[in-house]
């Protein structure tokens, strides 16, 4: 009978992956937000030389116009939300490093962990646009005071945004609340743990 982690239960998996004792592939390593296998020298120090997507968002600051805007393309966009649950509509706007303005709204689901958030949304349609630096947010529900992102959005904005970034949230009677991401996440997890 072999034990668990025997030589001979070992031998194939150092047939399949040469040079390796455990059956599994090597390991992913994470290169300025992309996954990379073992990237050949000349361009992993390409790669190295490339700033955090966090650093470029920062090179632009928002201004309180560009958050009037934001926060005029959120409310709009609020209403297209799909909220059959918990009827709660959320509408969220970011500004890219670029300058462009990208919408997004909640879209929930009967089984609710597969639900999207309206931050979340926004953040990928910039990404599928090619514009992943994000410099501000809004956000613009129903709620009785300017309510913030969820901790999942906040880690979401904080991998495309940074600190830095301005958030502005408001409610539709008006009221307004701004904070930087900082502000709201200040011991977010980042890619400096790893």
């Amino acid at each position: 009978m072999r034990r668990p982690g025997s030589r001979a239960e070992l031998a194939p998996a150092t047939r399949r992956f040469p040079g390796r004792k455990l059956d599994r592939p090597p390991k992913l390593g994470y290169e300025q937000g992309t996954v990379a296998v073992r990237k050949p020298k000349m361009e992993a120090q390409k790669s190295a030389t490339r700033p955090p997507i966090a650093v470029l968002a920062a090179t632009r600051a928002a201004s309180k116009a560009d958050l009037d805007r934001l926060l005029e393309e959120a409310a709009r966009i609020r209403e297209q939300a799909y909220a059959p649950y918990s009827r709660f509509k959320v509408g969220s706007a970011v500004l890219s490093k670029t300058g462009k303005i990208y919408t997004g709204c909640n879209v929930e689901n009967s089984s609710y962990g597969l639900s999207l958030c309206a931050e979340r949304s926004a953040i990928a349609a910039a990404v599928a646009a090619g514009d992943g630096g994000i410099v501000a947010a809004a956000v613009v529900t129903g709620a009785v005071r300017p309510a913030p992102p969820c901790g999942m959005c906040l880690q979401t904005l904080m991998e495309f945004g940074g600190t830095s970034a301005q958030i502005a949230l408001m409610t539709l009677r008006g009221e307004r609340k701004q904070f930087t991401l900082g502000q709201l996440m200040p011991h977010a997890f980042d890619r400096s743990f790893l």
